[in-house]
């Protein structure tokens, strides 16, 4: 990114993130969870699945295993059915009873803050380890980019790649810090609830007004 590009996608960014502050003021996760462990499961559960499909199976699964030593000690096969409706159920399992016994063999059984600490349990990549952080201890570690981040970041010219790692620093360059986690949030919103990616009607979303190019461009490879 040129020094030139910094400067006009910081002010674009600065435009964008007005607007949506504005048509999306509460900033909360919309995954249920009463602690920080249930969060990392929420999240982890959370990949390639809806947030509402995940709190329909959390709101069982939560009541089923009450504890970390709970997950950490499950039966695969029936954690596997407990969860299956998220899609991607046998990994999901592998990592969230693997991420358990590691939490609680390493770090005495609390989720730790670090982002260092935080990539090292199974199935807590950067994406995941942003989110936990920023939500519950509200530590900007970096930027949560996920398919609706990316679509966002791509259509509105705010990067020239499609690799979620230099995405995440592209926009890190241009948004303070402070705002890492709000922004990410109205991204999302503004991809669940405004832009779905598939052609809709642009002339309402306020959004294109501040940037027409983005009316061009909807489906991201």
């Amino acid at each position: 990114m040129t020094d030139a590009q910094r400067k006009q996608r910081t002010i674009l960014a600065k435009k964008l993130l007005k607007k949506l502050a504005e048509l999306f003021p509460e900033k909360k996760t919309e995954l249920d969870s009463g602690s920080p462990w249930e969060l990392l499961v929420a999240v982890i559960l959370s990949a390639q699945c809806t947030d509402s499909r995940v709190n329909m199976v959390t709101e069982k699964l939560f009541k089923k295993y009450k504890k970390i030593q709970d997950y950490a000690g499950a039966n695969i096969s029936e954690f596997e059915s407990d969860i299956y409706s998220t899609g991607f159920y046998r990994n999901k399992t592998k990592n969230i009873i693997g991420a358990a016994k590691k939490i609680i063999d390493d770090f005495a059984g609390q989720v730790p803050k670090t982002l260092e600490e935080l990539i090292t349990i199974p199935g807590a990549g950067r994406k995941t380890a942003n989110v936990v952080s920023q939500n519950l201890w509200g530590i900007n570690h970096g930027f949560a980019v996920d398919t609706h981040v990316r679509r966002f970041a791509i259509r509105f010219g705010l990067t020239d790649s499609k690799n979620p790692i230099i995405i995440e620093r592209d926009l890190m360059e241009i948004i303070p810090q402070s705002q890492w986690r709000n922004a990410g949030y109205y991204m999302k919103q503004y991809g669940r609830e405004i832009a779905p990616a598939r052609k809709y009607d642009t002339s309402v979303d306020p959004l294109v007004k501040i940037y027409p190019p983005a009316g061009k461009i909807f489906r991201v490879k």
